[in-house]
């Protein structure tokens, strides 16, 4: 299916993309601390709308 080169290219470049993902996430930690402060009850909303209109499908369907 996938050449030795693609799965070697693949597994380097996930290696490298996550490493360099969780430096930019570290960086940036304190500043989202204070100007995100509230968005985990923004999140928690939002799934809780998504399940509710799940729920009511499921119950008139």
């Amino acid at each position: 299916m996938f050449s030795n080169g693609q799965l070697i290219f693949g597994i380097l470049f996930a290696i490298v993309f996550i490493t360099i993902i969780f430096f930019a996430y570290k960086k940036d930690f304190k500043i989202h601390q204070r100007y995100y402060r509230g968005s985990v009850w923004i999140l928690i909303a939002f799934i809780s709308f998504i399940a509710m209109i799940a729920t009511i499908k499921f119950i008139f369907v």
